[in-house]
């Protein structure tokens, strides 16, 4: 079976796709229709169905695999799928299959981030990233889950991806800049999107959790690594310097002003943003145009 990605335009297609939109609609002559978009682990096509839309939407779980036939077509430059037969495919299919995933090894970069943490000389900072990563459980999540599910790093192992880009960054600059505090960087670097956590589940979709919903990665980040350092009994100093470079990585959480970051969080905040700009312009947009 070909995946999306690799559908030709006019020809028929049957494959297990995971469901990621369902959207009744009318068209412009008042017929109801669905509009669905459907994935696998090579992309995301939008598709239709015209006839017997409601009995259809009982079929189309979010979330859930389906196996679905019909003819691909080209509209508007993309691809979009005619969709005449839908039947459920949760036993055909491990929902791992059907989400993209990155090309390096997952496994060898959490090895990178046992390394830069084992180079942290503070012994506070060190023992909190010793939190973080002798938690077996948290850890598989660390390596699993992605960053986005349509923007940068949008794919299994895209967290630990982005987090070893920036924190290669972050060293690289401390080199260069020798009065930084290049534990608390590093540190913060490894950390500042562990939010992410918590924010995705992975299945045959990425798929957002409540608190991710309600919360967002910054805040949900923000308590993990405020309970690691607890328990590592980090000081009090040390645990708010690397707090504000966590609060400080997407720019300036109210009420703080834009001249109230440490070198430290400033410097994570703008390579974070380049490691998060070239990687979205190496991607290009997102299956739905997006590029987070």
């Amino acid at each position: 079976m070909n995946g999306l990605a690799q559908l030709t335009p006019g020809a028929p297609f049957e494959g297990v796709f995971a469901v990621r939109e369902v959207d009744r609609r009318l068209s412009r002559a008042g017929k109801p229709f669905l509009s669905v978009v459907l994935s696998d682990a090579t992309g995301s096509a939008r598709g239709v169905i015209f006839d017997q839309p409601d009995w259809f939407a009982e079929r189309l779980t979010l979330g859930a695999p389906v196996r679905v036939a019909g003819r691909a077509e080209q509209r508007g430059g993309r691809l979009e799928l005619l969709i005449s037969h839908v039947r459920p495919a949760d036993e055909e299919v491990d929902d791992g299959n059907l989400v993209p995933r990155s090309h390096r090894d997952p496994d060898e970069l959490f090895g990178f981030v046992l390394h830069l943490a084992d180079e942290i000389g503070d012994q506070g900072l060190r023992r909190t990233l010793a939190v973080l990563t002798g938690d077996d459980e948290f850890a598989a999540t660390w390596r699993q889950v992605p960053c986005t599910r349509s923007g940068h790093h949008a794919y299994v192992g895209g967290l630990i991806e982005h987090t070893v880009g920036v924190a290669a960054l972050c060293q690289t600059l401390c080199t260069w800049h020798p009065r930084i505090d290049s534990d608390l960087l590093v540190t913060a670097a490894l950390v500042h999107d562990l939010g992410y956590t918590r924010a995705w589940r992975v299945r045959a979709t990425f798929e957002a959790t409540d608190e991710g919903r309600m919360l967002g990665h910054v805040a949900l980040g923000l308590e993990i690594v405020a309970d690691a350092a607890r328990r590592a009994e980090l000081d009090e100093r040390r645990r708010l310097a690397l707090l504000h470079c966590v609060a400080w990585h997407h720019g300036p959480p109210a009420p703080a002003g834009p001249n109230q970051a440490s070198p430290e969080a400033l410097a994570l905040m703008r390579l974070n943003a380049a490691e998060v700009t070239v990687k979205s312009r190496l991607e290009g947009p997102g299956p739905d145009g997006a590029v987070v």
